[in-house]
């Protein structure tokens, strides 16, 4: 009687090895047996999971659905084993976490130190970086994400929001006056943050309707920490997420305009991929940055 887990296994190897031989060395299994452990997976499924040439081996799209659901699978397998053994009570081991990088730097970073103080058999490895990570491609546990999450199976909990606020320095407002509507932009010189936006259009709302500038920016600058730096000195108007800005909003550095014109808030998930046997550690974390990131002000 085929084992259907050990086949999983076998399977999930020979797709990320993208080989039957490579995965036999992987699996200290030989190359017959490889073969025969997915041969007999296909025929209890009735279906080809690989499409095999002399030169490569390539998953078809019944291939590419299954390794999802076997990698979830196993993984909450995984995670029941730990259970039944009180892993799953006590948070321990690695926990991965991906963020955007100013978030990461001003937000996760002050709660993830808490967070290994609370709970010391817990160590921490961090991806920030400006761009949405596959979590299970990069063997990541959780991510914070900020704007509309695409369908997937990702579990997600909304913990607030954050928005796109227009700003400069008061010393820039002083000689050069502030704007009251989007489309006196145009008579401003403006910094543009291409981390943010890309592209040379702003969008707002205005009664309830989009409405887009077209800018023309005098300096063009790829990250927000770089745009907010160059607005600091009183250099002209930029755009970043509010979070990233409050302190400097809080002490009167910068001064936030077109406020009644912002478009609606973005929202911030904390996501992981774990079921229903969710690892202690991954458990523990999502509460607590769930909990503390409603508690923030800067972030509702």
């Amino acid at each position: 009687m085929m084992d259907k887990f050990q086949a999983m296994q076998v399977f999930i190897s020979v797709a990320d090895c993208k080989g039957f031989a490579a995965a036999a060395r992987q699996l200290n299994m030989s190359p017959p047996a490889v073969t025969r452990s997915v041969s007999m997976l296909e025929d209890h499924l009735g279906a080809r999971l690989f499409t095999r040439t002399t030169r490569s081996v390539s998953l078809t799209d019944v291939g590419e659905r299954f390794l999802e659901d076997g990698r979830r699978i196993l993984l909450e397998l995984k995670e029941a084993e730990h259970a039944a053994v009180g892993s799953h009570a006590e948070p321990t081991g690695e926990l991965r976490v991906t963020a955007s990088v100013l978030f990461g730097r001003m937000i996760v970073t002050p709660l993830l130190g808490r967070f290994l103080d609370q709970y010391p058999q817990v160590d921490a490895r961090t991806l920030y970086v400006d761009r949405v990570v596959n979590l299970i491609d990069e063997g990541l546990d959780v991510g914070i994400r900020i704007g509309d999450l695409p369908n997937s199976s990702l579990i997600a909990v909304r913990c607030g929001s954050v928005r796109q606020v227009v700003f400069g320095a008061p010393e820039y407002f002083e000689k050069h006056g502030r704007p009251d509507r989007p489309e006196e932009l145009t008579a401003h010189t403006l910094i543009q943050s291409l981390a943010l936006t890309p592209t040379q259009e702003w969008g707002f709302q205005n009664k309830g309707r989009r409405q887009s500038v077209h800018i023309k920016p005098r300096v063009q600058m790829n990250t927000n920490d770089a745009a907010i730096e160059m607005a600091l000195r009183g250099r002209g108007l930029s755009r970043v997420i509010s979070y990233q800005i409050s302190p400097y909003i809080a002490d009167n550095q910068l001064c936030a305009v077109l406020e009644d014109f912002e478009l609606p808030p973005m929202p911030i998930h904390v996501v992981h991929h774990e079921g229903r046997m969710v690892s202690g550690k991954v458990r523990a974390f999502v509460d607590f940055m769930v909990e503390h990131l409603r508690a923030n002000p800067d972030l509702q």
